[in-house]
């Protein structure tokens, strides 16, 4: 069975989705409807601008949807199954039909704006934990006061915590005295996943709320669960309490090899996702999607 998986925040780059604009009709109608949606030229952007134009919030999460739900309109296969991460899971609700390609980007572009104002309200970050089980680091951050959570279960040995900022820096030197191998603070603009994004989700149910979703014609696998989801309403509910729930990647994807997924299309900008799914099991296949030729 085949699995599409759809990368979140940081897969950016500059030149993203320039081939598939200048070699399928069919995506570059599709590019072009983006610039028109967004009221600004985020194909020029993505084509052309600098890392530092492509991090911009208003800018980052709209790219990496346009490119990965773009793609998946474009591949000659469909997917028995989708995941995506974080951001992706819009990318892969588009790919199920769950909703509409103008529909997902204009929820995209609410969630950037609604999570960039809250990171406005604290100084926070995030940074990843390599070679420490995730019961320790569960564990500190339940007894540590201020607010630091576990963010991403990316996969055993390598867990993303999120909050302020002083206490995340401080929790790199406790959980390496812990046993973590290393400890990176991430260059991203705030704690997501975590009780600080609790503001955006007002903002993001209002959004959902007035959208038109269909139940998906394949299985999503949501972040919050990790399981198998087939009805709009519940997929509708999952999506806003993402914003400050965990992201439980290497569970989604052991529960879709459990349901028969057999390889795994990496569907979007880098290959972030692909080198996760060797470390939680070598022996799937993963590989980057492909657009039709």
């Amino acid at each position: 069975m085949k699995a599409f998986i759809f990368p979140g925040q940081g897969s950016q780059f500059s030149g993203m989705g320039y081939d598939l604009y200048k070699s399928s009709p069919k995506a570059k109608k599709l590019f072009e409807l983006s610039n028109k949606i967004l009221d600004f030229n985020i194909c020029k952007i993505m084509f052309e601008g600098s890392d530092e134009e492509l991090k911009k919030t208003n800018v980052t999460q709209p790219a990496i949807f346009i490119h990965s739900a773009i793609l998946a309109h474009c591949m000659d296969m469909s997917a028995d199954m989708v995941a995506g991460h974080s951001l992706g899971e819009f990318s892969a609700l588009v790919a199920a039909k769950a909703i509409t390609f103008e529909n997902g980007l204009k929820l995209v572009l609410t969630r950037a704006e609604a999570m960039h104002k809250a990171c406005q309200e604290y100084d926070s970050t995030m940074a990843a934990i390599i070679g420490l089980n995730a019961e320790t680091i569960e564990k500190y951050c339940q007894k540590t006061h201020g607010i630091i959570v576990p963010a991403n279960y990316n996969s055993i040995n390598q867990i993303v915590i999120s909050g302020e900022r002083k206490i995340i820096e401080k929790s790199c030197a406790d959980l390496s005295n812990l046993g973590a191998k290393k400890t990176i603070v991430l260059p991203v603009g705030g704690a997501f996943h975590s009780p600080i994004m609790d503001s955006a989700k007002e903002t993001l149910q209002q959004a959902i709320d007035k959208t038109e979703f269909h139940n998906p014609i394949c299985p999503i696998y949501q972040n919050v669960s990790a399981n198998a989801e087939m009805n709009k309403n519940r997929v509708k509910e999952k999506l806003i309490e993402q914003l400050t729930a965990p992201v439980k990647w290497y569970q989604t994807i052991e529960n879709m090899i459990e349901a028969g997924a057999s390889k795994f299309f990496e569907v979007g900008p880098g290959n972030v996702l692909t080198g996760l799914n060797r470390r939680i099991n070598r022996n799937i296949e993963s590989v980057k999607g492909a657009m039709e030729e």
